[in-house]
């Protein structure tokens, strides 16, 4: 079984949707001349030597890409439904067409107000076939693939006794296949004999997740552990919380993690699918759209702030204007956040301290600056290169964050 190729398969869906998109505006400027002038019909020549029809061939095909980046068309690309790609197709393209016909149609040279109509349909149309075609082609391969076993996600099963082995047992007898292509098993407790090591190789102790996650390059982890080992549930997602891998755990374990869980019955396997994402691809998406627009806004608008800040800490104390400070983003990546600094030099350097009214270590002026949140307002160029959001939880230190994690294991989840 082959592992899947993530950047291949995107690439063959956005051809096909740029292709798509090139051949439903082709024939779509060929329909508006005609349907003006019928004549034009034997005179392919001056209909395609119009120059607004090769800036449309740029700007339509672009347009529909980043619509369908936004609807979410090109994540969790080998995890679609045939039925959810009509819906979802139908859905954006008429979104797109809409965008479209009040932009670049309304002010069209028309015989009739039907012909308003008439434009809309045919345009809405030709771009939902094509798309849908050529989508569900791909879609349509590479479920047989998936389901044949020719191809499959690298899976890793935590658990190794009695509910482990059942699992790999059923899943690897299925057909069509799930499509999971097993390197091996982890452990949740020390046992003398591991059942499973009888069929794939032990990788491990659960705590090496992260590890193993990123250096085999897993998709996803099934969670198997036998009744006895429930309580062990919240660090074992504890470990994995920080990945983008799929996290699946067998039925009977569903009631300890109400609330966070979905069904998955793509490829018929009897798991249930944990969803980390509180929202949907296209507003996730979205909110991007709105995060770098709203910060490139502020960033412009405040910049004489900028200015005024930046002279008065470089005047009022000794020492670099900008302070750097390592928090911890999206699936544990850290990052490094900007701030006008409000402390002295060297105000942290044995360890991080929670800073209080009378802290010492403030100067002056960053009092001031912290009063109103001044301090904070480089951190739009944050949010503008995508590190952190506008709207949602706040960027902890990884020291607090270990603090955190030992009074309240499930911190992360």
């Amino acid at each position: 079984m082959q592992t899947l190729n993530k950047k291949t398969q995107q690439a063959k869906y956005v051809f096909a949707d740029w292709l798509a998109a090139a051949l439903a505006w082709m024939l779509f400027f060929a329909y508006r001349k005609v349907s003006v002038v019928p004549d034009l019909l034997h005179n392919l020549h001056e209909i395609y030597g119009d120059p607004n029809f090769y800036r449309g061939m740029v700007v339509v095909p672009l347009f529909w890409l980043i619509l369908y980046i936004i609807a979410g068309s090109y994540r969790r690309i080998y995890r679609k439904s045939r039925i959810r790609e009509i819906t979802v197709t139908f859905s954006t393209v008429f979104i797109g067409v809409v965008i479209i016909f009040f932009t670049l149609l309304l002010d069209d040279v028309v015989t009739s107000p039907m012909s308003y109509y008439q434009s809309f349909i045919m345009l809405y149309l030709l771009q939902f076939v094509f798309t849908a075609t050529f989508r569900l082609y791909i879609t349509t391969r590479t479920v047989k693939k998936i389901h044949h076993k020719v191809l499959g996600f690298n899976t890793i099963i935590v658990g190794s006794n009695v509910n482990a082995v059942n699992l790999y047992k059923q899943l690897d007898a299925q057909f069509p296949s799930s499509g999971n292509r097993f390197l091996g098993f982890v452990n949740a407790r020390v046992y003398d004999k591991y059942q499973l090591a009888d069929h794939l190789p032990h990788l491990g102790f659960y705590k090496e997740l992260p590890r193993l996650v990123r250096e085999l390059q897993v998709e996803e982890v099934v969670i198997a552990i036998e009744r006895s080992e429930t309580q062990l549930v919240e660090k074992i997602l504890t470990q994995i919380e920080d990945t983008d891998v799929i996290i699946k755990i067998i039925p009977a374990m569903q009631d300890y993690l109400l609330g966070s869980v979905k069904t998955t019955s793509i490829f018929t396997e009897p798991l249930v699918q944990i969803s980390p994402h509180m929202m949907p691809p296209w507003q996730e998406s979205l909110k991007r759209l709105i995060d770098f627009s709203a910060s490139f806004l502020a960033i412009l608008l405040l910049l004489p702030v900028y200015i005024i800040l930046y002279l008065a800490v470089k005047f009022t104390s000794p020492g670099p204007v900008f302070y750097f400070q390592e928090r911890i983003g999206l699936h544990g990546k850290p990052f490094m956040i900007p701030k006008f600094r409000s402390m002295y030099v060297g105000a942290e350097k044995d360890k991080p301290q929670l800073s209080s009214k009378d802290d010492s270590r403030i100067t002056p002026f960053g009092k001031f600056m912290r009063k109103i949140r001044l301090d904070e307002l480089p951190q739009f160029f944050t949010v503008l290169t995508g590190k952190m959001s506008l709207v949602g939880y706040r960027p902890e230190r990884q020291f607090f964050i270990d603090q955190i994690v030992k009074r309240a294991p499930h911190y992360r989840l």
